[in-house]
């Protein structure tokens, strides 16, 4: 994933929820996604970073808060509404992480996964609460792999 952190100003302003004059794109892969949040006729309003979880972290055991990447609120084919907490996220970091000769690397990239699995764990009961969806999206959903 390319990180090129830049601001983001909709099209549709509408559409956002939030405040749209301080949208930020962390990376090339979100600003892709917020392109498609904001040209797309059925997503109905989204937002980024403007959902909060608190959750307890398995490395430190104390509480910390996520900052969803996006919420999409989307009109379905069937003419249903259902909206979804989006991570993005590349592929790899979405499976847990390879022995590598490098211990450090392991383990940076093991606590990094122990991170981000609570993560989405506390968003899977946030949106069951809510009845929204979670969804990871890579560079796979984002037409970006090889």
């Amino acid at each position: 994933m390319k990180y090129h952190k830049s601001k983001y100003t909709p099209k549709n302003k509408e559409k956002y929820r939030g405040d749209f004059n301080n949208i930020i794109a962390r990376s090339s892969w979100e600003r892709r996604f917020f392109i498609w949040c904001d040209s797309t006729s059925s997503v109905l309003s989204w937002s980024s970073e403007e959902t909060v979880i608190n959750y307890i972290c398995p490395t430190d055991g104390k509480p910390h808060r996520y900052f969803v990447d996006a919420k999409v609120t989307i009109k379905q084919t069937d003419g249903s509404v259902k909206t979804f907490l989006v991570e993005i996220k590349p592929f790899a970091q979405t499976i847990p992480p390879k022995p590598r000769k490098n211990k450090k690397t392991t383990l940076m990239e093991t606590a990094t996964w122990m991170k981000n699995t609570a993560k989405w764990e506390y968003a899977k009961k946030y949106c069951d609460k809510y009845g929204y969806e979670f969804m990871i999206i890579t560079e796979k959903e984002l037409g970006l792999s090889k």
